[in-house]
């Protein structure tokens, strides 16, 4: 059982699922499983490590992977997308940041450009640019994101490639985790969905052990968008609308709002959250997660969560449809 949609159709992939390009968490080990499940594993290289690309392109086995990066850290050190280009990736994702040069750059090598946008202003910027790929993410989102919700930014976005550029594939990201997610994004005008926080709690992520307990155990209110996780790790990102969703632990509890303070003991406390990181200790450190984390009770291979997602979404679609699995037709 699958979903044609658009997306699978552009990538050539089997389910409409893509994973997000999430900074340590997203290496290529449970890239590889996505895309080994039918969907498509993108590599989330983040601020930008070139030792850290290079193993997880190996730990991704000769799979068919992507890569994505925060676009204004990567823009420091012009070599991190050479190198990746290098790779031929299936697609290379921009999140965060001018898209120029870098667009013309991925475009020009004849790889498919997928930009995220949070907002109506950034989605036309991403027109511009002529992204094959765009990913509208609600503030529901775990990590940075804007201020709109998914709910009303994916019809919105949809309208407007609709009538502006409707050769321009629309995926969905923020507070997707089931098959209820994958099927409303659908509904909403998106030809996919880009999944986070859910693939964290996966077998095949990177995150400690302690990380994905902690999403098991929370809820959808256990979040908070903070700067105090930007401040201790030294994130200092040059625009002040993309704020960080992190779980609420005692960390965060801590320092949310008394961020000037935490700077005057950055040394002390820079330390102390990276060595808690290690450890995996969800308390002390900061584990990025979105709200969907109330929906997540355990941590499967990424093959089970995308074959429960997809036989969830489509009787769904087919019930609503009044239509039986096999009568309902592609997307």
């Amino acid at each position: 059982m699958g979903l044609k949609t658009r997306l699978t159709e552009r990538l050539g992939i089997e389910h409409p699922i893509l994973l997000a390009p999430m900074g340590v968490m997203a290496g290529g080990r449970l890239a590889a499983a996505v895309t080994n499940a039918g969907g498509l594993g993108i590599i989330g290289a983040g601020y930008g490590d070139a030792e850290w690309i290079e193993r997880q392109f190996a730990a991704a086995g000769g799979a068919r992977v992507g890569c994505g990066f925060i676009t204004w850290s990567m823009a420091r050190d012009s070599t991190l997308l050479e190198q990746v280009l290098a790779k031929r990736p299936a697609v290379l994702m921009l999140s965060f940041g001018e898209l120029e040069p870098h667009a013309s750059i991925i475009k020009a090598r004849g790889i498919p450009l997928i930009c995220q946008v949070q907002g109506m202003k950034y989605l036309r910027e991403a027109v511009d640019a002529g992204a094959d790929i765009i990913v509208a993410e609600g503030c529901e989102a775990g990590g940075h994101s804007g201020h709109r919700g998914l709910f009303t930014l994916v019809p919105e976005a949809a309208d407007y490639l609709a009538k502006h550029a409707p050769e321009t594939v629309l995926v969905a990201a923020g507070g997707v985790g089931d098959g209820r997610g994958l099927a409303a994004a659908l509904m909403l005008g998106a030809d996919g969905v880009l999944v986070g926080t859910r693939f964290i709690a996966a077998a095949e992520s990177e995150a400690p052990e302690g990380f994905r307990q902690a999403i098991i155990r929370a809820d959808g209110d256990a979040t908070i968008k903070s700067n105090s996780v930007d401040v201790v790790r030294k994130r200092y990102w040059p625009n002040s609308e993309f704020v960080v969703r992190v779980l609420k632990n005692d960390f965060v509890s801590a320092w949310h709002g008394r961020e000037r303070e935490l700077e005057k003991s950055i040394d002390v406390e820079f330390e102390r959250f990276w060595d808690a990181f290690r450890k995996g200790d969800a308390d002390n450190s900061g584990v990025l997660m979105g709200e969907v984390s109330g929906i997540i009770l355990d941590a499967p291979p990424a093959a089970e969560i995308i074959q429960k997602m997809v036989i969830q979404a489509t009787t769904l679609l087919c019930k609503h449809a009044d239509l039986t699995p096999t009568q309902a037709p592609p997307l």
